[in-house]
């Protein structure tokens, strides 16, 4: 009898873990499989039949507990900043003149790290952490949930999230095995230290594997398995699939028009995009770029309210506004409990297939489109110099250095190389295909295809 685990941290842990085929594999491949959500259970009612679930008590951190985990984090950037600019723009973000408890606490933390961010402090800092927390009411009610469940392993969908902390920490009290999926390409190479120690990781690509070997280096290069990410697999299963006519119907397009899909992110690293919709938007009204379907997805981070004007503006434009449902208030990271609809991942599925070009901030989209090999644009008009927000320095990030040096991507710094990289890519789809492939495959080494089995079956060979 082996038992599996499955944490399911956030929204996007729920797209990739319950609505690809992962799930179903799981059931398939475990004799017993338990979801432990940190959402509301109320969301699964739809798509979760064999498995239990179970609603974790929201763990919230105190003061003492934020603080060991911020010198973790800290000590991590610090100790890995030299010759990463991603790292060293992470350190300046994550920099305080707060006169708050927490503002004081982080330039303390920042001194104390200047000198001690070696592996070993970390660590240090890490046991510090679980100390702060190992009474709280809630790990306690965690250790209950594992000792009652008792399974073989704990897979974990994200290993970035605070709140996890004390989950991990009683699996490893209770000798539970854990594993987790690295989330999101850029999270090794820019971001702060995980949640926890796992015992083994899965991830997307042999240069994610690499780079976890790189800034991590105690973790065992036999406990890390490629594996792919589920995060595209919706894009080969046919229940997501729509027609060609159904998306011109849809959205309300001009069938004998190509279509540009302009792909926001949110106002955190995206503050251009009503400045790159503008620019889009008068080229094609004044002849620039020739007559097309113009359609924009916001972000489901956040509310379409941002670009509300832009539509009142520009009524030709069509919008994709993402149905991402907030199943829970008041929760530390609200965003983390908006919860993708059917709907939506259709909606993604048809932009990607039928669009004939995508445009966007060096966001993850651009490897969505690519899936498709659909050309892609990303624009970074502003520096530190022209008063826009400075959005050419994420081409320094090592992920985003990945994206220049392919030439998989059209790079567009002003208004003029825009409307010329658009009308190249209407004129030539086929231009750069051989390089979208090649970046897909650096960044996403195994086929989608039984992405969802592949990695039931790696979790299995681990219990």
């Amino acid at each position: 009898m082996k038992k599996l685990g499955i944490v399911i941290t956030d929204g996007v842990g729920f797209r990739n873990f319950i609505l690809s085929d992962f799930l179903i594999e799981a059931e398939k491949t475990f004799d017993e499989v338990v979801i432990l959500s940190c959402l509301p259970v109320s969301v699964y009612s739809e798509f979760v039949i064999n498995s239990k679930i179970i609603e974790l008590d929201v763990f919230e951190e105190k003061f003492s507990t934020w603080f060991f985990r911020k010198a973790k984090e800290v000590a991590h950037l610090k100790l890995h900043q030299k010759n990463n600019f991603g790292i060293q723009d992470s350190l300046k973000t994550n920099t305080s003149t707060s006169k708050s408890n927490r503002g004081y606490a982080t330039r303390f933390i920042f001194k104390l790290t200047s000198v001690l961010h070696s592996e070993k402090w970390i660590q240090r800092f890490n046991l510090r952490q679980q100390l702060s927390f190992k009474n709280d009411s809630k790990t306690v009610g965690y250790k209950s949930i594992l000792e009652k469940e008792n399974f073989d392993l704990l897979f974990f969908t994200h290993q970035r999230p605070p709140y996890i902390a004390p989950l991990v920490y009683q699996a490893e009290k209770l000798k539970i095995k854990t594993a987790s999926f690295i989330f999101s390409w850029d999270n090794l190479a820019s971001k702060g230290r995980m949640a926890a120690n796992f015992d083994y990781y899965l991830v997307w690509s042999n240069l994610m594997k690499s780079e976890l070997q790189q800034f991590y280096s105690s973790v065992k290069k036999d406990h890390i398995e490629v594996v792919g990410t589920p995060q595209f697999e919706p894009y080969v299963l046919d229940r997501y699939k729509v027609s060609e006519e159904q998306f011109i119907l849809k959205f309300q397009l001009n069938p004998n028009l190509k279509t540009i899909c302009f792909s926001c992110g949110d106002i955190s690293t995206s503050k251009n995009d009503e400045l790159y919709i503008e620019t889009i938007a008068n080229a094609i009204q004044e002849g620039k770029i020739k007559d097309v379907n113009f359609i924009i997805r916001t972000s489901p981070a956040e509310d379409p309210i941002r670009f509300s004007n832009y539509a009142k503006g520009f009524p030709f434009i069509k919008w994709n506004y993402p149905r991402w449902n907030l199943s829970r208030e008041n929760h530390q990271e609200s965003w983390s409990q908006r919860i993708p609809s059917i709907e939506d991942i259709k909606d993604l599925r048809s932009l990607l297939e039928y669009s004939d070009l995508n445009i966007n901030m060096l966001s993850t989209m651009s490897l969505d489109f690519i899936q498709f090999d659909k050309p892609v644009i990303n624009t970074v008009f502003g520096n530190s110099k022209n008063g826009l927000y400075d959005d050419q320095r994420f081409l320094k990030y090592a992920h985003i250095e990945n994206v220049v040096k392919s030439n998989a991507t059209k790079i567009v710094k002003d208004q003029e190389e825009l409307i010329n990289a658009i009308n190249l890519y209407l004129d030539n789809s086929e231009l750069d295909s051989e390089n979208r492939k090649e970046l897909l495959q650096l960044q996403v080494s195994k086929p989608l295809e039984n992405t969802g089995k592949r990695i039931a079956q790696t979790l299995l060979k681990w219990t």
